[in-house]
């Protein structure tokens, strides 16, 4: 089994251990070692902050927000339930007002349709009057009135939920943010323009579906995030440089 590699700075056995805890396997399976694996870029790109996240560049948009207290990967965001599956982003930002869920994506957009797949379990009466548009939007996927292509719109709604109750323990102000990158092929096979394009659409789509929602929903390109990141922070701007070379962001 190969194993992963890691950008300089980022702490190993801290991303291991996280790994571990998530059950995912994806250590074990050689997924995380493999040369499009999503999770080892969001283990890279958040895993260099966990010891320092004061230097973690705010995400635009959530300028006032800043800045962090802490950063962690493989976050496990649980229902206000026992027993079942609990929703993991990728990666959870804590501010003193804030927590900021992250769920980070490469090639999954454009490896096919996506399947909504919503248990009677998210049905529960426990998701408060704000939360009403991530509801209709759990049950029109559920039935097929709202479909998505390129984006697993179903995990999103799943990491929101998790995302509410965990505001609800912390006393803090939810946010899910979706960070994705735009490869130009998978597989030594061209994404079109056209194609990187319409997945940029559904995602303003699902922006707009649960707009005023107690969990605020922002979106953006791992490439417009990491350009903006404050040139006087020699450091952080060389470890972006560093996954944008390993990533092609």
């Amino acid at each position: 089994m190969s194993q992963p590699e890691f950008l300089p700075g980022v702490p190993v056995d801290y991303v291991l251990k996280r790994f571990a805890l998530a059950g995912g396997n994806e250590v074990e399976s050689g997924k995380l070692a493999s040369p499009e694996s999503s999770a080892a870029l969001a283990a890279n790109c958040f895993g260099w902050f966990a010891h320092r996240p004061h230097l973690l560049p705010p995400f635009l948009g959530l300028e006032a927000s800043y800045p962090p207290i802490s950063v962690d990967i493989e976050y496990n965001a649980r229902f206000p339930w026992s027993g079942g599956r609990h929703p993991w982003p990728d990666a959870m930002v804590a501010t003193d007002a804030e927590i900021i869920g992250v769920e980070s994506k490469r090639f999954e957009p454009f490896r096919g349709a996506k399947r909504a797949s919503l248990s009677p379990a998210y049905d529960r009466p426990v998701w408060g009057d704000n939360m009403r548009e991530y509801e209709r939007l759990r049950d029109d996927l559920r039935s097929g009135d709202v479909t998505f292509r390129y984006l697993d719109a179903a995990q999103l709604v799943k990491h929101a939920l998790g995302l509410f109750s965990e505001g609800e323990r912390t006393g803090k102000r939810p946010m899910l943010v979706y960070l994705f990158v735009e490869p130009t092929a998978l597989a030594g096979r061209p994404i079109p323009p056209s194609t990187l394009a319409a997945h940029r659409a559904e995602v303003g789509s699902f922006s707009e579906r649960v707009l005023g929602s107690r969990v605020q929903f922002h979106w953006i390109s791992y490439a417009s995030w990491v350009s903006s990141w404050d040139v006087t922070e020699i450091e952080t701007v060389d470890h972006g440089r560093r996954l944008s070379s390993a990533f092609g962001l």
